[in-house]
């Protein structure tokens, strides 16, 4: 198929003011050009060909419409590079020059609503279809423009099937299970393509068809099998940056459909505020995606998002500590998505800081979190225990130290701080904070 044969059906569709164009529209328009093949398995061939250039994703939707494909990038003109979940490939599937790539970049940006030209260089955009797509041109992208188009399939995993997929232990499994029917509120971590929606989907079909779970997402990805699921997503500006309606804006209108949990699908900005404070309104048994490269950067990736946007540090701290209380942390090994590790959110009584405290670990080692964690899931303490929800840093009596822990503690506050001495000898002691 020749580029003069592309423009010329583009030019006979253009004649037409419809919108929508379909394989029927594109095989017409080839008649209309004097240049069809007389066979009818070669005019079938060539038209669905045309379709595809004309109304899909060009010569991409071939692998987009590949059932193991969920990533596609396009490195300037030349390879095509896929991903079926072994790590990248080459396909066989390339670009003649930089224009074509460009075309077609700007055409699915358009297809979203969304400009791609000199003046709008880059876009990230989620296509009809779900597919999500970022492109940048030149003179940004050195080497001509590059796109990277992910595409999402839902592949239903039970329990069962995951630990039989090998992304569960049996013991991991079973601390998984019982964190949700215990209602603690959690985060699925991990890096890109390590399976976290697959995870959080699984986990929250355990949940009891009585209770309604509100999910908030960019783009319908986790859609679990329960009656009780209502989703909400969110809309992008349009072409002239009017209509926006992002995570955080959903999240407020999640606490007003009764929900039982609040599901987010990936924190990555604004919108983790709004969720640590709609856990605090009771929601608990809620969760969460979010992208760490280990359990113990959660606390420094929750930071990074939350503090551009007005947070200060010991409020943010005050929020995870109130709000959060389980880490499920996924990791990539080859082309297995594995849990590795299972953690428990504590405060650092010395510091005021959030510790993260590993309960299991797929390579073993130690655990130090596991007995406050065992504690929690069988119902000896309670998830909303005040006393392991301080704001900053606890003191001791400076007058009568050994005596501080037997009354009644109060924390650190701007200036002073006050801690009352064991009831038998009810003194307020006053310090300044060093």
């Amino acid at each position: 198929m020749t580029t003069a044969l592309l423009k010329a059906v583009r030019r006979q569709l253009l004649s037409d003011t419809r919108d929508d164009v379909s394989g029927g529209d594109v095989a017409a328009a080839l008649h209309a050009t004097g240049r069809a093949p007389v066979t009818g398995p070669a005019l079938l061939g060539l038209a669905g060909r045309l379709t595809d250039d004309l109304t899909g994703a060009g010569r991409l939707q071939p692998l987009l419409d590949t059932p193991d494909v969920t990533d596609v990038l396009v490195n300037g003109p030349g390879v095509v590079w896929a991903d079926s979940g072994e790590g990248l490939r080459p396909t066989d599937v390339c670009f003649p020059d930089a224009a074509s790539v460009r075309e077609l970049a700007a055409r699915l940006a358009t297809a979203a609503g969304r400009r791609l030209d000199d003046a709008h260089p880059f876009v990230d955009v989620r296509l009809p279809d779900g597919t999500r797509l970022h492109a940048v041109l030149p003179p940004l992208a050195v080497a001509g423009p590059y796109l990277s188009l992910r595409t999402h399939r839902p592949v239903a995993f039970d329990m069962a099937g995951l630990i039989q997929a090998g992304t569960f232990t049996p013991e991991s499994a079973q601390w998984v299970a019982r964190i949700v029917a215990r209602r603690l509120p959690f985060l699925v971590s991990g890096g890109t393509g390590s399976g976290k929606t697959t995870l959080l989907r699984s986990l929250l079909e355990s949940v009891p068809d009585g209770e309604r779970i509100v999910v908030v997402e960019d783009s319908p990805e986790l859609a679990p099998r329960h009656p009780q699921v209502v989703s909400l997503r969110t809309r992008q500006a349009n072409v002239d940056g009017a209509g926006e309606v992002n995570l955080a804006s959903l999240v407020r209108q999640a606490l007003r459909m009764r929900p039982d949990r609040i599901v987010v699908g990936e924190c990555r900005g604004a919108e983790v505020i709004e969720l640590l404070a709609a856990l605090n309104t009771g929601h608990d048994g809620s969760a969460g995606t979010v992208h760490a490269n280990t359990a113990a950067d959660v606390p420094a990736r929750l930071a990074a998002l939350a503090l551009p946007h007005g947070l200060s540090r010991p409020g943010l701290y005050a929020l995870i500590a109130a709000a959060l209380r389980v880490v499920v942390h996924m990791r990539r090994i080859g082309a297995r998505r594995v849990v590795s590790e299972i953690s428990l959110l504590e405060v650092d009584p010395d510091h005021g800081r959030i510790r993260v405290s590993p309960a299991w670990r797929i390579t073993g080692g130690a655990t130090p979190g596991r007995p406050r964690l065992t504690r929690l899931l069988s119902a000896e303490e309670r998830p909303w225990e005040p006393s392991c929800l301080p704001v900053a840093r606890w003191t001791g009596c400076p007058r009568h130290p050994s005596r501080a822990t037997g009354g009644e503690r109060r924390p650190w506050r701007r200036g002073r701080s006050v801690t009352r001495c064991a009831p038998r000898r009810p003194r307020r002691c006053w310090r300044r904070p060093p």
